[in-house]
C-alpha cells in the first residue's frame, strides 16, 4: 500500500530524482523521461474521459491503470536483478498486450476501412484521444531508446505500441463509429 503523507521532500531540488531501487539520478535521463511521459499521458486520458461513457470509459479507467503499472515498471531499472529482490516487482505483462489487441478488433470490427488518412479532431472525446495517442508514441519512442541502452521489459514497449493503435481506433469509434472522421485531403491548400 501506498502511503504519501509529505508531498514534498525537497530531495529533487538539484535536479535529481530516485528511481524504484533507490538510485539517484538525473531528472532528464531517458528513464525518467519515458515513465514521466506514461504519467502525462495519463493524465491526458483522464482528460478524455471527462467526455467518455460507457464501455470507453471503462477502457479509458483500466489504461489510466495499467499506465501506472507501466510507470512502476519503467521506474524499475535492472530486470535481471527481479528475482533477487524482497518483494515481486510490478512489471507489464503479455496479457495486458493482449486485452489491447482484443479491444481493438472489437471496435474496429464497427468501422469502415480507411479510405484516406484522417486529421484529429471531429469530436472533442476523437480529440483528446488522438492527443492520447500521440503521447504514447512519444512514451513508446523513449523507451524504445531507453531500451538501446539499458534492459527494458519487452511487454512494456509492446504494451505502448498497442496502447498509441488502440487510441487511434476508439478516436475513430467517438467519430460516430468513424462517419464523422476529418479526412485529410492531400494538396488542398495549394495555389
Amino acid at each position: 500500500m501506498v502511503v504519501l503523507s509529505k508531498i514534498y521532500t525537497k530531495t529533487g531540488d538539484h535536479g535529481e530524482t530516485a528511481l524504484g531501487n533507490g538510485a539517484r539520478v538525473a531528472k532528464f535521463t531517458t528513464r525518467v523521461e519515458a515513465y514521466g511521459t506514461s504519467d502525462e499521458l495519463n493524465s491526458i486520458v483522464g482528460m478524455a474521459r471527462l467526455s467518455a461513457d460507457g464501455d470507453l470509459d471503462d477502457a479509458l479507467s483500466r489504461i489510466q491503470n495499467d499506465l501506472f503499472d507501466l510507470g512502476a515498471d519503467l521506474c524499475l531499472p535492472e530486470m535481471d536483478k527481479d528475482s533477487d529482490r524482497e518483494w515481486e516487482p510490478l512489471r507489464m505483462h503479455d496479457s495486458q498486450v493482449a486485452r489491447l489487441e482484443s479491444e481493438i478488433d472489437a471496435m474496429n470490427a464497427k468501422l469502415e476501412p480507411l479510405r484516406s488518412f484522417i486529421l484529429p479532431g471531429g469530436s472533442p472525446l476523437s480529440a483528446h484521444l488522438h492527443h492520447c495517442r500521440t503521447v504514447a508514441r512519444r512514451a513508446e519512442r523513449l523507451t524504445v531508446e531507453l531500451a538501446t541502452v539499458e534492459e527494458v521489459n519487452g511487454a512494456a514497449v509492446k504494451y505502448l505500441n498497442r496502447l498509441s493503435d488502440w487510441f487511434f481506433v476508439a478516436a475513430r469509434i467517438a467519430n460516430d463509429e468513424g462517419k464523422a472522421d476529418v479526412l485529410w485531403v492531400p494538396g488542398a491548400n495549394r495555389t
